[in-house]
């Protein structure tokens, strides 16, 4: 896992600017428990990187809260596994971050047969109503 952290096909994060932290990992864990540093926690500087271009990492500093990602992964026991998901968890995160905003939705009127509809249905209930009270 030192290689570059793929994004997508056109931004990858070199290695060197991820930062890896290990630590034990609560939760069952045999013999080695006590023994293996099989929490791994994931640190990227998205404020200091040179991967992204300066509008996509503006766009995912303004979307983030902190400029700086965490990604913490401990459901597995081996070091390796957690790496690879806490990999996977930031390359996720860095690409909700850069997407391009959604479309902005366009306002539209109901149809007028649609208004019709609506009022002839309400006026049958209505008057479903009046009846039941004039008994």
């Amino acid at each position: 896992m030192t290689g570059p952290l793929i994004v997508n096909d056109s931004i990858a994060i070199p290695g060197d600017e991820l930062v890896w932290r290990f630590s034990r990992s609560s939760g069952p864990g045999g013999q080695g428990v006590n023994t293996t540093d099989s929490r791994v926690e994931l640190l990227f500087d998205l404020s200091a990187t040179s991967a992204l271009p300066e509008a996509l990492k503006a766009r995912a500093l303004e979307r983030l809260p902190s400029p700086v990602i965490t990604v913490a992964a401990s459901e597995y026991r081996s070091q390796l596994r957690n790496r690879e998901a806490a990999a996977q968890r930031l390359a996720q995160r860095v690409r909700e971050a850069i997407a391009p905003p959604p479309k902005r939705r366009r306002p539209t009127k109901p149809s007028r047969g649609s208004v019709e509809r609506r009022l002839t249905a309400k006026k049958q209930r209505a008057d479903v109503k009046r009846l039941r009270r004039e008994i």
